[in-house]
């Protein structure tokens, strides 16, 4: 998924659209030679200086939006072999360095997705980015081709053919054979209707091409060399970027990584779902499995689902298997729930969240159990976390899988994501089917448009500078193992290791944002095998000494405001909406 919204929540809702700690080894850290030989050539290859060196350099018009902001439109190609063809236009937001006379250049930033909005991020900068990031950089947002305020894809004509589709989509992954086969006919109609109404954009949306626009806005805004901060999947596009343009950045530090060969896959791994490559559920599995243990090791005072937690969320999950559950007019499925319960793994606070979430859903299905009147407001808030609301017409599931399927290398036919949906769970459980399902729209005999210029590596080329890999132990969305592997690819990089709870370490202690910004602004590496510590671990106070819920007989879903609604922490009509829930 994108940038956790522990970075966002800080106050840009004008935008719209946007125990004792036990932790892995820290061994693994260290970051021997890629095994495999890597490019000695750190410069940019003759072809892609063809592509983005023949494109003139965009003037930017600059001018004020948002209060504290500036925005920019630039026009380039829809294809860089054909630099005067048709056009696509990028959105570009900038909040400037406060410091102007020290500046050290510009920090473009991604938060991922892919499809969450760079500008929304970079407008949102003076309230998650230290001080000296932002005093030394002009903070710099450029939403790629397809995606938020850029010319946005669209595979439906209109949301009137979008949404009966959307509706087999959304619902966080299908279980049982009735669903699975409405799921595997809906991801078709999308993958065709983005291979023919939206064939243009989507054909043209792969990682490639966003970092050749970076490459091409880099030098719109003035710097010789680029300086980049990207989260999530958009470690995959720093990646990309720092292989395909080797020389020409001077800092990039990625954090929650993607191991781009993973994403990419081979003709040898075609037949396998990309989460089969990625492992994204066994790091969420892994951070639910290290939860519910210490919730049973704080004990009922620091923890309400202690005693037998991961067998109670098993039970959970097994009668809403059995039999969904109507909250607040939400209908709650055994999908809904693990999808809420991944939603909540990307917090911060994911001690805290799932657990109550689970004790919430506990004694709601239990007949008897004595309730306090908070669990239908703890249920609605993770459910609208997950689940969002719908615009006229959502692009979210579109962008999405517009880059991933243009991306690598995926299954013939929708029917593989079933074997491999069941077999995700079993060794990953709960979350297999969620992390499986997410590239269903990528069949290769409904997705057929292709991004003939899209880059399938190598990703080992020895780089001019070196780059920072920030992976988290916990992270339930880009497995830490895939940052370890990122860091040992890469010949001229550093792993940073963290121990934070939630999805991305950026801001979760002292330690690694320290370490990050340190590096963003002398480009000097943490010491090999450095591992930090988030501030924030759960179930370390007692119950009794936390605020409480707003109960249900002071708090109405249907009679709220939206500032009422919104001063809960609930999304209100206005609200981003984030779907699907992914990198």
């Amino acid at each position: 998924m994108s940038l956790p919204s522990r970075l966002l929540a800080a106050g840009v809702a004008g935008l719209v659209m946007a125990g004792a700690l036990i932790a892995p080894s820290p061994a693994t850290a260290a970051v021997p030679a890629s095994s495999s030989a890597p490019s000695r050539n750190a410069r940019t290859s003759a072809e892609e200086r063809r592509r983005v060196d023949s494109v003139p350099t965009p003037k930017l018009g600059w001018y004020s939006c948002y209060t504290w902001a500036q925005c920019a439109t630039a026009k380039l190609p829809l294809d860089y072999d054909r630099p005067n063809g048709e056009q696509v236009t990028l959105a570009l937001l900038r909040v400037k360095a406060k410091d102007q006379k020290h500046k050290i250049g510009s920090l473009f930033v991604n938060p991922g997705g892919p499809g969450a909005s760079s500008v929304s991020l970079a407008l949102a900068a003076p309230f998650f980015l230290s001080d000296s990031l932002l005093d030394r950089f002009d903070i710099v947002g450029m939403d790629p081709r397809g995606i938020g305020f850029s010319d946005p894809v669209m595979c439906f004509a209109g949301p009137g053919r979008q949404q009966p589709v959307l509706a087999k989509l959304n619902t966080g992954f299908p279980y049982g054979v009735k669903e699975e086969k409405a799921f595997v006919k809906a991801a078709a109609k999308q993958g065709r209707a983005c291979s023919t109404y939206g064939r243009d954009l989507a054909g043209a949306m792969s990682t490639a091409e966003v970092a050749r626009d970076m490459d091409v806005m880099r030098r719109a805004v003035g710097d010789s060399k680029l300086t980049y901060l990207g989260f999530s999947y958009g470690t995959a596009l720093g990646q990309y970027y720092a292989n395909m343009f080797p020389d020409r950045f001077r800092a990039i530090a990625v954090d929650g990584v993607i191991d781009p060969r993973a994403w990419v896959g081979s003709r040898a791994t075609a037949g396998q779902v990309q989460d089969d490559r990625l492992r994204s559920a066994d790091g969420a599995w892994k951070a639910l499995q290290e939860i519910m243990r210490r919730c049973n090791q704080a004990g009922a005072a620091k923890c309400e689902f202690s005693g037998q937690a991961l067998r109670r969320f098993r039970i959970v999950a097994n009668r809403l298997k059995a039999k969904p559950l109507s909250v607040g007019g939400q209908k709650i499925t055994y999908a809904t729930f693990i999808s809420m319960a991944l939603s909540s793994l990307y917090d911060v606070e994911a001690g805290a969240e799932v657990t109550e979430l689970a004790a919430a859903l506990w004694r709601l299905t239990t007949p008897g159990a004595k309730t306090t009147g908070t669990e239908t407001l703890t249920v609605a808030r993770a459910h609208q976390k997950a689940i969002g609301r719908a615009f006229p017409y959502d692009n979210s599931f579109d962008a999405y899988a517009a880059v991933m399927c243009t991306d690598g290398y995926h299954p013939t036919s929708g029917s593989a994501w079933i074997k491999a949906g069941a077999k995700a769970d079993k060794r990953a459980p709960y979350f297999g089917r969620a992390w499986a399902w997410a590239s269903a729209s990528c069949a290769r005999n409904s997705w057929t448009v292709r991004d003939e210029d899209a880059y399938l590596g190598p990703f080992n080329r020895r780089t001019k500078n070196p780059v920072l890999v920030v992976g988290s132990y916990w992270d339930p969305a880009t497995n830490y193992a895939d940052a370890v592997k990122s860091a040992k690819l890469l010949p001229n990089s550093r792993l940073l290791s963290s121990a934070n709870w939630g999805h991305t370490a950026y801001g979760t202690s002292a330690c690694v944002t320290n370490a990050m910004d340190h590096y963003l602004l002398t480009r000097s590496l943490p010491a090999r095998g450095k591992s930090c510590v988030g501030d924030v671990q759960p179930f370390r106070t007692n119950l009794a000494d936390n605020p409480t819920e707003t109960s249900e007989s002071t708090f109405n879903l249907t009679t709220a405001t939206p500032a009422e609604i919104a001063a809960q922490g609930l999304p209100t009509e206005n609200t981003p909406k984030v779907l699907p829930p992914v990198r």
